[in-house]
């Protein structure tokens, strides 16, 4: 029996406000990071999570849905949260460069 794992992709739109705020908490170093950066540190540390608890889903049975990617594209960075790390089906991504490759099937 196949075991059926809830995966979740969220987009988050590069060059708005919300993504160029100041995401560091303190910048101990010289070097300045750019918004996108700032933004993929957060992510990775749970503020989205905080910010934004109404978009973040939990599997069938409660469990949390972990973030194992963070794929960076042209206007968005996409957030990949599951229980466990797998494979996308690129049909039901919302990602478009998943989804607009596999169009062309249908």
């Amino acid at each position: 029996m196949e075991t059926i794992s809830t995966q979740q992709e969220i987009l988050l739109i590069t060059g708005t406000s919300f993504s160029q705020r100041n995401w560091s908490e303190k910048n101990v170093s010289d070097r300045r990071e750019t918004d996108l950066e700032q933004l993929e540190k957060a992510c990775w540390n749970g503020l989205m999570k905080e910010l934004l608890p109404e978009i973040f889903e939990k599997s069938s049975d409660g469990k949390e849905l972990y973030l194992w990617n963070i794929v960076e594209a042209e206007s968005f960075i996409g957030l990949d949260l599951s229980e466990y790390p797998g494979p996308i089906e690129k049909a039901d991504s919302i990602n478009p460069y998943y989804f607009l490759s596999e169009q062309f099937y249908n």
